[in-house]
């Protein structure tokens, strides 16, 4: 899966985990959705992604922007 692809399907899960919060526990959860709507425009102007480094900090992310869910498999 490619990270473009993960960033979107990981943006709308919160997102939709966010209004069902809101309709459920409190309308204080829309700042979840505010967030994550301010962190994709964030990201679509500086390139700084926090779900990319913490993939690539776990060793999933390749440099070709591929993720390898568990890791990379050693080559040889």
């Amino acid at each position: 899966m490619r990270i473009e692809s993960f960033i979107r399907v990981l943006a709308g899960s919160v997102v939709l985990l966010s209004l069902a919060l809101t309709l459920w526990v409190s309308q204080w959860w829309l700042l979840l959705t505010a967030f994550v709507g301010l962190n994709l425009i964030q990201s679509a102007f500086t390139g700084f992604c926090p779900p990319s480094l913490v993939l690539r900090k776990l060793g999933w992310l390749d440099d070709a922007g591929i993720i390898h869910w568990g890791g990379r498999r050693p080559r040889g």
